[in-house]
């Protein structure tokens, strides 16, 4: 049987934010592996992204549903109205908008307070809806996604615009990925997820490679999530080793290193 430590930590995450997670399981001397499970590209028409970017001072409050829609939209914009707040769902958008120069010395970010479950929901908890009523708000997401957020605001008078900044696309498995999914399969891996969406393309992507037993096997690995609703989507999916964090990559490492 393999033996615990030496079982590799496999990072699912896109491959531009890939990277600097895998150095950090690394300097806690476990080895990654970087299998991506979603691909984000850019619209093919960034004509509506750019024209509210342009025009920021529009908005009272500008919120990022991800990382990817802060790269997304700092691509285009390098600079930040001082005036407009900035809020965002999680630990990950956090240290994108510090990797942009933002942080909240030079600007007004609001962030769910509770670590343990970061979303939509806790970040409603903490905003002064009522202060917003009657103005705009500007929503930069994938061109899916849930409503709840852009939802919740309306109910409350305020004035919502959503505007797409990228898309989300599952990767086409090559023969390398297959093979590297294959021994994952038959040795094993610790799996870091932190998206829904990616478990679901995962197990698509074993029934492709192992048709026959393949998420049986995968059924059995350690899987370690950032998120309740990535939790319940694993336990439905039949996953029995799951192991919920909080947010951020400092509780998903921490967990790697954890034993029971």
């Amino acid at each position: 049987m393999t033996e615990y430590n030496a079982l590799p930590v496999v990072i699912t995450r896109p491959l531009a934010q890939a990277m600097p997670l895998a150095q950090r399981v690394e300097s806690v001397g476990r080895k990654a592996i970087i299998f991506p499970l979603l691909e984000i590209h850019p619209l093919s028409d960034q004509s509506l992204l750019q024209q509210v970017l342009n025009d920021l001072k529009r908005y009272a409050m500008v919120a990022f549903v991800s990382p990817n829609a802060i790269d997304a939209a700092f691509a285009i914009r390098k600079d930040w109205p001082r005036q407009v707040v900035i809020a965002i769902v999680g630990e990950g958008s956090r240290a994108a908008l510090a990797r942009h120069g933002l942080t909240s010395a030079n600007a007004e970010i609001i962030a769910p307070t509770n670590r343990q479950r970061t979303d939509s929901e806790t970040l409603l908890e903490v905003l002064d809806v009522e202060a917003l009523y009657g103005k705009k708000v500007l929503l930069v997401r994938g061109e899916t996604g849930r409503e709840l957020l852009a939802g919740a605001l309306r109910e409350k008078g305020v004035e919502v615009e959503a505007v797409a900044a990228y898309r989300r696309a599952a990767p086409v498995l090559d023969q390398v990925q297959r093979e590297q999914l294959q021994h994952l399969l038959t040795y094993g891996g610790e799996w870091l997820i932190t998206s829904s969406e990616a478990l679901r393309i995962l197990v698509q992507m074993v029934e492709q490679v192992l048709p026959h037993d393949g998420v049986v096997k995968m059924q059995q690995q350690k899987i370690i999530v950032s998120h309740v609703r990535i939790f319940e989507s694993a336990q439905a999916l039949g996953f029995v080793n799951v192991v919920l964090t909080g947010s951020g990559d400092e509780q998903l490492v921490a967990a790697l290193q954890f034993r029971p």
